[in-house]
């Protein structure tokens, strides 16, 4: 069974972490919209560290849960 947790990476503590799998799955609000530019340098630390990082809005969380799982299992797939 994979684990996802709340895991510290660096300074950074990403939403959910797989480390097994070195991914890292965060959830953004509306205030993503005014930090774009420490969002890109966090991204770009945790891509340093080996982690594959992608990211959902919180409102397609919300609307469209199944899609986001599914989403979540292709960039697992893929990363065999």
């Amino acid at each position: 069974m994979t684990r996802v947790t709340k895991h510290a990476i660096g300074n950074y503590v990403p939403d959910f972490v797989c480390i097994k799998k070195k991914l890292i799955i965060e959830l953004d609000g509306s205030q993503h919209w005014e930090q774009t530019e420490h969002d890109e340098e966090r991204t770009a630390y945790l891509q340093s560290q080996g982690y594959k990082v992608i990211r959902f809005w919180n409102n397609a969380v919300m609307k469209d849960i199944e899609g986001v799982m599914l989403a979540i299992q292709n960039e697992i797939k893929e990363m065999h």
